[in-house]
């Protein structure tokens, strides 16, 4: 399968990278206005992980400065989209319409209207779309799927996810642009949750938003029939020197699992008082992600662990849980 990769910042670099670890994948094309990025040299790339830009070798891959050139290239079998988020779904569309196979990096798209448009394209036209919602390939993220399925019901649920403000990125400071901090970070956690769970009945949240400062944050809960209270929170928090962090804390009728950014292990306290640890594979979760999206184009099976119209609905209650706040904790339903 060869791959155009549509955008060489922050994401597009970690996917370049990811790119080379796929069997039977290959890099064939890559778009970007850098000159220097088209050369291979992504140093002075940064990103809200720590990771730092290195040099990749694209002397087999074919060099463009336009999103329609590389689209125009029928040696692509299928992109890569790692733009600025307000150009996923137009550049989705226009790749679906050329032919080709198309993973976006998440979000699908800044307006759910427009998300459920761009399923509903790839739908008619039997290409394979798919968003980059990595979360679901976390190695903690994935043995915490898989302990639920025998635990019993969930009485309570905690997710939170921050960082600083980035300063490597403008784009990403303008919410017309990005969705903002909020909308960015957590719909990694909304989608998550859509995945174990399903559409959330309705949605509450609280926060504070000041982007010239830096800070965008949020606490909300989303309301499911029959589990307890699901709370995901977090956001920006200041320029430059707040460090990334993620957890989790899970508690269900057999055991309370839970999972602090970096640790090894995720760990199991049960009902019965005994703690252990559950081993997590070592699998990188972007080669994994975008192993998965190659072997739907490669075998023709829609993705259906990572399904587009999941990725649509959590455009949709990240929205809810923005205009919830906007509302001062109103609760807004979502189905």
């Amino acid at each position: 399968m060869n791959v155009g990769l549509l955008g060489l910042g922050f994401m597009g670099a970690t996917h370049a990278k990811a790119w080379t670890q796929v069997p039977g994948a290959s890099l064939a094309a890559v778009m970007s206005s850098d000159e220097r990025k088209l050369s291979g040299d992504l140093l002075g790339i940064e990103g809200n992980l720590g990771n730092q830009g290195e040099k990749l070798d694209f002397s087999a891959a074919a060099k463009y400065r336009s999103v329609e050139a590389l689209l125009a290239d029928p040696a692509v079998d299928a992109v890569d989209i790692c733009l600025p988020t307000d150009l996923h779904a137009p550049v989705a569309r226009a790749a679906l319409a050329a032919g080709k196979h198309v993973l976006v990096e998440k979000p699908i798209a800044l307006d759910p209207a427009e998300a459920d448009a761009l399923v509903a394209q790839a739908g008619s036209c039997g290409r394979i779309l798919m968003a980059g919602q990595v979360l679901r390939f976390v190695p903690s993220y994935l043995a915490l799927r898989e302990q639920l399925a025998s635990s019993g019901a969930v009485r309570s649920a905690f997710f939170r996810r921050r960082c600083s403000a980035p300063a490597w990125s403008r784009w990403l400071a303008d919410p017309a642009k990005s969705g903002g901090g909020v909308f960015d970070l957590l719909i990694h956690d909304v989608d998550y949750c859509i995945s174990l769970w399903g559409l959330p009945a309705s949605v509450r949240a609280s926060g504070y938003e000041d982007m010239a400062s830096g800070v965008d944050w949020i606490h909300a809960e989303l309301k499911y029939p029959g589990l307890g209270p699901v709370v995901i929170t977090g956001g920006w928090h200041h320029p430059k020197s707040y460090p990334f962090s993620m957890e989790f804390t899970v508690v269900s009728e057999a055991a309370t699992y839970e999972w602090p950014f970096g640790a090894p292990t995720l760990k199991r306290y049960g009902a019965d008082g005994e703690a252990r640890d559950v081993a997590l594979t070592q699998a990188d979760a972007f080669t994994a992600e975008l192993a998965y999206f190659a072997e739907c184009v490669t075998t023709g099976h829609q993705p259906d662990f990572c399904p587009p119209a999941q990725s649509a609905a959590s455009v949709r209650v990240m929205m809810q849980m923005l205009e919830s706040r906007k509302r001062q904790g109103e609760e807004i339903l979502c189905r």
